[in-house]
């Protein structure tokens, strides 16, 4: 499998909103308006309306000035990934070209993937079926899923005027990385590539002016341990040593311990808080 990748420069970044404009419109996602935050931003972050949004910080220089940064905040898509790990209907799959994608004819709307998420970004939406009643289900970018099988580029890289979100093969777009970075730490050094090895690595990666502390990324997502066990071991062996209803039983048993609804995160990337459970 060739994994692809979205690569997403901030240091280049001028704010356009052309990425969250095209995510709608390709997407055909819902008008999402929020109330007035106190700052340029639009949104907060994702959600199941928007999957992509466009963060702003104000940053202050070396020198003692001030400069505008913008992230393009959007699913990570990792090579390990929490909310496949943790989705009972098996609804969360990774494609062969290495994005995340949401059956949404499997998925019953748990929140499992939500609340396991290390970086925040999976969201509930509602939504309309087919008998009129109103559901929720897991959302977020699918990184153009439709578009990238058929050999075109994501519809927020295909708008970026600056080429600031480049799409490609993980290995070519790690090197247009590398390259790019040479370049920013002559005005940002302290310039990094973010690609979380916790994670295995994700598909959507930046190179960041700054640290991850300073756009509200985590510093070492990890999955969470609740998952791991979750999904590579409490499966497996319930399945082959246990049948029928008391397979049932068990598995509600442990989905209830590890995934207790509207619990936080920790800081090693979302396992639940275990001061909350019953």
């Amino acid at each position: 499998m060739t994994a692809y990748a979205k690569f997403v420069d901030v240091t280049i970044c001028t704010g356009c909103r052309g990425c969250m404009v095209a995510c709608k419109n390709w997407n055909d996602l819902p008008i999402d308006t929020q109330a007035y935050n106190g700052t340029y931003q639009s949104h907060d972050k994702c959600d199941g309306k928007t999957w992509n949004v466009l963060q702003m910080k104000e940053f202050e220089t070396a020198s003692g000035g001030f400069e505008w940064l913008f992230r393009h905040q959007a699913c990570f898509h990792c090579t390990d990934a929490a909310c496949e790990k943790v989705c009972p209907e098996n609804a969360i799959t990774t494609t062969d070209m290495g994005n995340v994608v949401i059956d949404q004819e499997k998925c019953v709307g748990c929140s499992y993937c939500v609340y396991n998420c290390p970086f925040e970004i999976v969201a509930l939406a509602d939504y309309v079926n087919e008998d009129g009643k109103i559901v929720q289900r897991a959302q977020k970018c699918d990184m153009c899923d439709s578009r990238i099988h058929e050999g075109l580029v994501p519809a927020c890289s295909q708008t970026c005027p600056l080429d600031a979100i480049v799409f490609g093969t993980k290995e070519e777009m790690r090197k247009l990385a590398e390259e790019r970075l040479a370049i920013a730490k002559e005005k940002f050094p302290n310039a990094m590539i973010y690609d979380p090895p916790g994670v295995d690595g994700t598909n959507m990666f930046y190179l960041l002016p700054e640290g991850p502390e300073a756009f509200d990324l985590p510093v070492n997502p990890k999955v969470p341990t609740s998952a791991v066990i979750w999904k590579d071991y409490a499966q497996p062996l319930g399945k082959m040593a246990l049948g029928g209803t008391v397979m049932a039983v068990a598995t509600a048993f442990i989905t209830n311990k590890l995934f207790n609804k509207g619990h936080g995160h920790d800081e090693e990337g979302g396992d639940i808080d275990e001061s909350t459970k019953e």
